[in-house]
């Protein structure tokens, strides 16, 4: 990754605070939607410790997962796959495969479907997102994947927000630490 698409990331990106009643702040990521050289960049960044392995997909889960999923799938030459979840009321019809992950930084639990079509034996999979911090959309679709018979090479995140453990566990690479970004 280029170094001035790590200051571009660390400049566009803020912390917001959502008003009263709000225990924490929440990371505003839409600079980084809104710079064209980032945009640009980003694909191309996050599958680059990837390209070797060959992956045949990539498989990431909405919402953000929508935007950076098609950027990595395109710097690879390869498909993308939505990973959905049930209440962003876009559901896709025929069958699919679901997994509820462990607890997140929130304490909730997300399930998660991939239609079977698109994901099966022989698939090499690229999970992508834009934020990691406890791993747990990775972990189902992990499991998605292995319910499927698809191997998967690892996950490619814009911030890393998570432990160590969990960066090994997941083969989680980044492009920014979390603890970088401005405060």
């Amino acid at each position: 990754m280029s170094a001035e698409l790590s200051r571009r990331l660390t400049a566009l990106f803020q912390w917001v605070d959502p008003g009263p009643g709000a225990s924490h702040l929440v990371s505003d990521i839409s600079g980084w939607w809104r710079d064209a050289a980032v945009l640009a960049e980003l694909g191309p960044a996050l599958v680059a410790p990837y390209r070797t392995a060959r992956p045949t997909v990539v498989i990431a889960p909405a919402v953000t997962g929508l935007l950076l999923g098609p950027l990595a799938a395109t710097a690879l030459g390869v498909g993308f796959v939505a990973a959905h979840k049930p209440g962003d009321g876009r559901l896709p019809t025929g069958p699919l495969t679901w997994a509820q992950s462990p607890p997140d930084y929130r304490g909730r639990q997300v399930d998660l479907a991939v239609r079977d079509r698109h994901v099966g034996p022989g698939d090499r999979v690229l999970v992508v997102d834009d934020w990691v911090r406890t791993g747990a959309q990775l972990r189902a679709i992990y499991d998605i994947c292995a319910r499927r018979g698809a191997e998967v090479l690892g996950s490619a995140v814009v911030a890393v927000d998570c432990p160590a453990e969990t960066v090994a566990a997941l083969r989680i690479t980044g492009l920014v630490n979390a603890a970088d970004l401005p405060t």
